[in-house]
C-alpha cells in the first residue's frame, strides 16, 4: 500500500526527519508512537501527502507521489486518502450530514449518491438520529465519529489519523478505538495512526516507534 524511502524533512535548521524508510501493507492497522518532537506528525503529514519531504520517495498504491503536483495531487488525496485529526475540524454552520458530504462534493459526485452514502455511514457509526444536528449539538465522541464518516465518504484506500482520541474522555476513546478496528475488519481500510495511547498501540497490527526523526527497529 505505502512505500517510503529515505524521507528527510527540515524546518530551517531543525532536522525533523532523518532518513525514514517504511512499508505499510494493505489492510494493516499501524500506530506510530514516540515522545513529542520525535517527528511523528511530520511523518504522517508527508505519508498523507499534506506535506512534501525535502528528500526521499513515496509511493502509494503504485502512484509515485513525488511526480504529482497541484490539482492532480489534490484529486488523488481527495479520492484515495482519508484524514482524522485530534480536533475534528467540523464546520460549525453545517449539520453532521452536510459535514460528511463535503469531500464527496469536492470529488464531483452527484448529490443523490453523496446523500445516500453519507446517511449510510452515519447510520453505521450509530448517528442516524444526529444527521441534522450541528457540531455544537453533539458530544465530543459524536463529533469525532462524524469526522470519521467524513474521512470515509470517498471510500479511501488508506486513512491517516493524528491522535484521533487525544481530545476524548476514556470511555469515548475506547469506543472510537473499537470503531476504527471494526471499520478495518468490515471494509478493509488501511489505518496509519499517530498516538500516545499505549492501549491502542498494543492492539494494533504493528507499532512503529520514533525517536529523534527516525523509526526504531
Amino acid at each position: 500500500m505505502i512505500t517510503a524511502r529515505g524521507l528527510h524533512k527540515s524546518y530551517g535548521s531543525l532536522e525533523v526527519l532523518r532518513g525514514v524508510d517504511v512499508d505499510i501493507e494493505k489492510g494493516e492497522f499501524v500506530c506510530i508512537t514516540g515522545k513529542s518532537g520525535a517527528g511523528k506528525t511530520t511523518l504522517l503529514h508527508i505519508l498523507g501527502t499534506l506535506d512534501r519531504a525535502d528528500a526521499g520517495s513515496l509511493i502509494i498504491e503504485g502512484k509515485k507521489i513525488n511526480n504529482l503536483k497541484g490539482k492532480t495531487l489534490a484529486a488523488f488525496r481527495n479520492l484515495e486518502i482519508g484524514f482524522v485529526f485530534q480536533f475534528h475540524h467540523l464546520l460549525p454552520e453545517f449539520t453532521a450530514l452536510e459535514n460528511v458530504m463535503i469531500p464527496a462534493f469536492i470529488g464531483g459526485k452527484s448529490k443523490k449518491e453523496i446523500t445516500q452514502r453519507a446517511t449510510e455511514l452515519l447510520d453505521y457509526l450509530g448517528l442516524s438520529e444526529r444527521l441534522d444536528h450541528k457540531p455544537s449539538e453533539l458530544s465530543g465522541g459524536e463529533q469525532q465519529r462524524v469526522a470519521v464518516a467524513r474521512a470515509l465518504i470517498n471510500s479511501p484506500k488508506v486513512v491517516f489519523a493524528d491522535e484521533p482520541s487525544g481530545n476524548l474522555d476514556s470511555v469515548s476513546s475506547e469506543e472510537l478505538h473499537q470503531l476504527l478496528f471494526k471499520l478495518r475488519d468490515d471494509f478493509g481500510h488501511t489505518f496509519v495512526i499517530v498516538t500516545h495511547n499505549k492501549e491502542l498501540a498494543r492492539l494494533s497490527d504493528r507499532e512503529l516507534p520514533m525517536l529523534d526523526g527516525k523509526l526504531l527497529d
